[in-house]
């Protein structure tokens, strides 16, 4: 009798661990991401909607954004093993939004890898701060999901030598995604991570961003020698990469002050720029109203180019 409680109560419990069902896609020799969805964080996807990849060395794997939880972090390393089985050493967070690093805390735990992060992680969060992605997150799922302060601020570009690989960590040092944003570039792999600097398949969210940062950001990710691209959010990898984000902002911009020369002020412009290119992309609906709105009221005193 207590054999067939045990059970029952083991099976209850497995019944609310979320399933991500979570399969690695390679994108070059030594780089593989789980690629998130194209909607918002919701019970549904238990917050599965950033990418997070996974760089093998010779003798650990080096992890760029840790996803939405301790579970999901926990299935995305099971589902990583089976390729091959070697320590996570190295996290690097791009920036400080929590989709992009609730799962460090499994890594942690697991084997105490170090965090690279930018400074406003540590700034903006602690062990007491109320943590936004964990609201669609099961009782199950918040078990483990918590802040983890990162080891070391990059605020200089920084060049890890971790195994076979060369790493370098750049920020950006304008506001850009967020006011503190990296990127991540393997040079001899020519693969570059832009965090959320880039995002392709829906819109992006530019409510802590800029976008004359953003076109600054794009320009120094360009600057670099990639053939392949992976974004924050989205799953085109390649030379193509970056083209939707170049185009919204750029678009964003040109229509935003071409309408505030027009004279039209803030109650108007979301209903004169519209963006309607974007329309049949991921987030429009949510997102793109709040981006024309912001960068009205960023751009409105604006007198450059």
């Amino acid at each position: 009798m207590l054999k067939k409680i045990a059970i029952l109560s083991l099976t209850t419990a497995c019944a609310f661990a979320f399933n991500y069902d979570l399969e690695p896609k390679k994108v070059s020799e030594d780089v593989w991401c789980f690629f998130g969805k194209l909607e918002p964080p919701t019970k549904e996807n238990a917050g599965f909607m950033s990418n997070s990849c996974y760089i093998k060395t010779t003798d650990s794997y080096v992890l760029i954004d840790t996803g939405a939880s301790y579970g999901f972090a926990k299935q995305a390393y099971e589902a990583i093993e089976k390729i091959e089985k070697l320590p996570v050493k190295t996290i690097i967070t791009t920036h400080v939004h929590d989709d992009h690093w609730l799962g460090n805390n499994f890594y942690k735990e697991k084997f105490n890898s170090k965090i690279y992060a930018p400074a406003l992680l540590n700034k903006e969060y602690n062990e007491n701060s109320e943590i936004r992605g964990l609201g669609v997150l099961s009782d199950e799922e918040k078990k483990g999901t918590k802040f983890i302060p990162a080891d070391e601020i990059i605020s200089e570009e920084t060049t890890l030598k971790i195994g076979n690989k060369e790493i370098i960590i750049t920020p950006t040092k304008v506001k850009a995604h967020t006011a503190d944003d990296l990127f991540v570039y393997l040079p001899k792999d020519k693969v570059l991570f832009s965090g959320d600097i880039v995002m392709n398949g829906r819109v992006t969210s530019n409510r802590d961003g800029s976008v004359l940062g953003t076109l600054k950001a794009l320009d120094m990710i360009s600057s670099k020698d990639w053939e392949i691209l992976v974004a924050g959010h989205g799953t085109d990898t390649s030379k193509t990469a970056t083209d939707e984000t170049t185009k919204y902002f750029t678009l964003l911009k040109q229509r935003v002050m071409e309408a505030i020369e027009n004279d039209i002020g803030a109650d108007e412009i979301t209903q004169i720029v519209t963006m309607e290119e974007f329309k049949d992309k991921g987030l429009y609906d949510e997102l793109n109203s709040k981006n024309v709105f912001d960068a009205f009221r960023e751009l409105e005193f604006y007198d450059g180019e």
